[in-house]
């Protein structure tokens, strides 16, 4: 199924069970011929290699003057929609009129007829939500984890409560680090000696893709790997996330913003000026 396009970026329409079903395939060996032709890494060869993107409205917005952001964002053999912005975008920008009074009329639907901005692409999938799920893959097909990224000692609370909630799971290694390219050698030969085969990275868009871009290709046992941002602190209890009522009506930026003020550049930019790039995007 081709891509749905937001501001130049390509999304997946897949719900959170379809992305970690594909994601299982592939670490099973069971990968369709389409799923062949379209990866990065090995054209009409099997595929070696699985990268997952989860793109949110930032990310599509960091993309526009990020040319090498954009393209790993576009060739990633999953990208799923990372924000209730990006389902609205993609259901304004497939109308047949995109004039100012359906523009108004889609942001409407947001929170008052939110079936309708589901249409293109089904639902929002996070890197937070999918996170355990892929755990959980990863004790069902005894691979073993890699946790890199967030702040000193994050990923070993992670390690230790995923470990305990899901039987089977195996995390091999885990290093705070940075994308530094000071850090890199050591970091590869951490993740290489750990003998994992998927690795979570948690660097924050755009370093986390940048970095797995550049370096899974030349991993022998890494097989997967995700961006997924601020998942590590969510899951070590670090950070509370939004009552669930909100999310369901888009309102995940206004939990954020009262109960971190600091926090307003970053959703301004998740939505009034996500909102006008979409609009200015509509002629493309």
């Amino acid at each position: 199924m081709p891509r749905s396009f937001v501001a130049g970026i390509g999304f997946d329409a897949v719900n959170s069970t379809e992305a970690v079903s594909r994601v299982e395939n592939f670490l099973s060996g069971r990968v369709s011929l389409h799923e062949k032709a379209r990866s990065a890494w090995g054209s009409m060869r099997a595929k070696t290699k699985f990268f997952l993107v989860t793109p949110n409205p930032e990310m599509v917005i960091a993309a526009q003057t990020n040319s090498a952001f954009k393209k790993i964002l576009n060739t990633a053999d999953l990208a799923v929609a990372d924000g209730i912005g990006i389902l609205w975008g993609s259901y304004f920008l497939h109308l047949k009129r995109r004039n100012f009074f359906t523009l108004l009329a889609s942001l409407f639907s947001v929170i008052f007829h939110s079936r309708k901005i589901h249409s293109v692409l089904p639902e929002r999938v996070t890197g937070v939500d999918l996170f355990p799920r892929l755990l959980e893959v990863a004790a069902r097909r005894k691979k073993k984890v890699f946790l890199l990224g967030a702040a000193s000692g994050v990923a070993e609370k992670v390690k230790a409560k995923m470990e305990a909630r899901i039987e089977g799971l195996e995390i091999t290694g885990v290093y705070a680090g940075s994308p530094a390219e000071s850090e890199a050698e050591e970091i590869f030969q951490r993740i290489e000696e750990s003998e994992a085969e998927m690795l979570f990275v948690a660097y924050g868009a755009p370093a986390q893709e940048m970095w797995i871009a550049r370096y899974l290709p030349h991993f022998k046992k890494v097989k997967f790997a995700a961006g997924i941002g601020g998942a590590f602190d969510f899951h070590a209890g670090l950070i509370a996330r939004s009552p669930r009522f909100l999310r369901a009506l888009g309102l995940e930026w206004l939990w954020r913003l009262i109960r971190q003020p600091s926090r307003f550049p970053r959703i301004w930019n998740a939505t009034f000026r996500f909102i006008s790039l979409v609009w200015r995007s509509r002629k493309v």
